[in-house]
């Protein structure tokens, strides 16, 4: 699939994106402590947001952060974002979730055809998406270290951690270098 996308056109960027659910009580690493004694203080209430990311080998991050339900018309609207933001026409390489195969999505695609083009990776492979890497960097350096006491608070933690990663491209790139996707790094 790569070897035909990096031939299909030299001027196309390539895309690598996923969805991601955030949870306040996402725990990263271990802990040690007495019985009984709390550990990580914070609120006992349980939030959520969500993360839409596409990367790129060359260490581009594109994203947003939302709070409502992932649905068809949330996912167009972050598609249109990627596409105001980029001049060349991309090629974003996604799982194969049901939205990303919706019929409304499929008819914008359509429409989209000279700009942006779907692909999907293999039913059950998320090793084999870098954003995955990316998502996991999240949830291990931006939401398990500490314990958020509200939503508002989680979402602003988590898009300052993406928005200082952004201007980072090495730290995008090295996504890239874990030896289940390595064949996307080139």
């Amino acid at each position: 699939m790569i070897e035909a996308l990096r031939h299909g056109t030299k001027k196309a960027e390539i895309h690598w994106g996923d969805e991601l659910g955030l949870r306040s009580d996402h725990q990263a690493g271990r802990s040690y402590g007495r019985r009984g004694q709390t550990l990580i203080p914070g609120t006992a209430q349980r939030f959520r947001g969500k993360l839409l990311s596409t990367i790129t080998n060359r260490g581009d991050l594109s994203l947003m952060l939302f709070k409502e339900r992932f649905n068809g018309p949330l996912f167009l609207r972050f598609l249109r974002r990627l596409l105001r933001q980029r001049q060349r026409k991309l090629f974003l390489i996604m799982d194969r979730h049901p939205l990303h195969r919706a019929a409304a999505v499929k008819r914008w695609l359509g429409r989209h055809a000279d700009r942006l083009r779907l692909f999907f990776l293999p039913a059950y492979s998320p090793d084999l998406n870098p954003d995955e890497y990316l998502n996991q960097d999240v949830k291990s350096n931006a939401l398990g270290r500490q314990r958020p006491p509200d939503q508002p608070t989680m979402m602003r933690n988590v898009r300052s951690y993406l928005w200082s990663t952004q201007p980072q491209p090495e730290i995008v790139q090295s996504y890239f270098h874990h030896q289940s996707v390595t064949y996307a790094a080139m």
